[in-house]
């Protein structure tokens, strides 16, 4: 009886409760948002980085190496030699070593150029077909495979540069051999082929490319990747004082920098961390503003519903109800908003998911629901509308029955 007065009462201004509810909504989406980007943004963030303890690459900024390296969402500060690199991924420091070369794209996902170390170092599984064993096999992401429909068998010509609308390079295609299984990785966004497949795209005319040391006609013995470059090589090291030392010692001595992920990307939280905490400040403020919109709704209309609630007590309602009916209708608000938040704060990422995996190839799952986070959320929606009803509430429960019928 009391819910379903309530409720009927909840839409007797329904302007004042149509403000209350938008405000509400756009708080909880802002935040619901924010919650879902920032726990997601940091788990693929983290996974992406699993055992890489350095990154060698072109001096420039450490971050612009992270970013472009480890998670292939910046253009690399340059390109390095290839010998000068071999030589540091075979100290015995070295446990592990990933070589990296860009060049090209197909319809704006990247072409990593790069060896078996790569699917092995992310724990990368072949759902469908081989890994690359010649030039200009290529190895393709799950999404890539499932948003442009490439299969197994299937040729294109690779695009320069990260631009789609750059010049196509139609003297040779690449050639689909295998697909990789969902890993919610950066590879799920990449195309790997092997590193001498980018070399010979980019220096076609030479039709002779040989493994083996050639001699020049003076009799100089050269090493065969001798003038290649890389763009980049992921590390894993065996030991803490090569993790600490290497970043002094190699761009001292090379021309070559070693950037920390765990590093760069604490300080990228960090940078990032600020803005969440702002926006989260700000999305709080207009909860806290559609708080007192219900108290403003509640107070101004508890004067116009004062003879509505002496007849309730004189036909059997107590005060404890009067007081409950009051605490319902803002309970009722607050719910509301809170529902039409989650809904609109998933429309909203997902949104958000489609424009960053089309801008930085990085997509995020709207329909995952932190049952913890957000049932904190809830609790402080439903506080907020306790709090803006408790003196409303008060002032039904304290009302003078006979005082209030004489004035009828």
């Amino acid at each position: 009886m009391i819910s379903k007065i309530a409720w009927k009462n909840t839409w007797f201004k329904p302007l004042n409760t149509f403000l209350s509810i938008v405000l509400l909504t756009a708080s909880v989406s802002i935040i619901s948002i924010l919650i879902l980007l920032q726990k997601q943004f940091e788990e693929k963030f983290s996974s992406s980085m699993d055992n890489i303890d350095l990154v060698l690459g072109a001096k420039g900024s450490p971050l612009q190496l992270i970013l472009s390296s480890v998670y292939q969402i910046d253009a690399p500060p340059g390109n390095i030699s290839y010998t000068e690199a071999e030589a540091w991924m075979n100290k015995p420091m070295v446990e592990s070593a990933v070589p990296l070369a860009y060049g090209d794209n197909y319809l704006g996902y990247k072409i990593v150029g790069t060896t078996e170390n790569y699917t092995k170092h992310f724990g990368l599984k072949i759902q469908q077909g081989t890994l690359f064993a010649k030039d200009f096999e290529v190895i393709v992401g799950s999404n890539i495979a499932a948003n442009i429909g490439l299969k197994i068998g299937d040729t294109f010509f690779g695009t320069h540069g990260d631009v789609e609308e750059g010049e196509v390079h139609d003297h040779h295609a690449y050639k689909v051999v295998g697909i990789l299984a969902p890993s919610g990785k950066v590879a799920d966004q990449l195309i790997l082929s092997n590193i001498s497949s980018v070399w010979h795209m980019h220096d076609h005319e030479h039709e002779d490319h040989t493994e083996e040391a050639h001699v020049h006609a003076e009799g100089e013995i050269h090493h065969p990747h001798e003038g290649k470059e890389i763009t980049a090589v992921l590390l894993k090291l065996r030991n803490n004082m090569a993790k600490m030392t290497w970043p002094r010692i190699i761009p001292q001595n090379t021309e070559m920098q070693a950037a920390s992920p765990a590093l760069e990307v604490n300080r990228l939280f960090a940078l990032f961390g600020v803005g969440i905490s702002a926006l989260t400040y700000l999305a709080y403020g207009i909860m806290f503003i559609s708080g007192i919109s219900i108290f403003v709704a509640l107070y101004n209309t508890l004067k116009e519903r004062r003879y509505e609630f002496a007849l309730l007590r004189i036909t059997g309602a107590t005060k404890f109800q009067l007081l409950w009916l009051v605490l319902l209708e803002s309970i009722f608000l607050c719910t509301i908003g809170f529902i039409l938040g989650i809904v609109f704060g998933r429309i909203g990422l997902y949104f958000l998911s489609v424009s960053s995996q089309e801008e930085f190839k990085m997509a995020f799952d709207p329909f995952e629901f932190l049952w913890k986070e957000e049932g904190m959320l809830f609790l402080a929606t439903l506080s907020v509308g306790i709090l803006a009803a408790i003196i409303p509430a008060i002032k039904a429960y304290s009302l003078n029955i006979s005082k209030t019928l004489a004035n009828a």
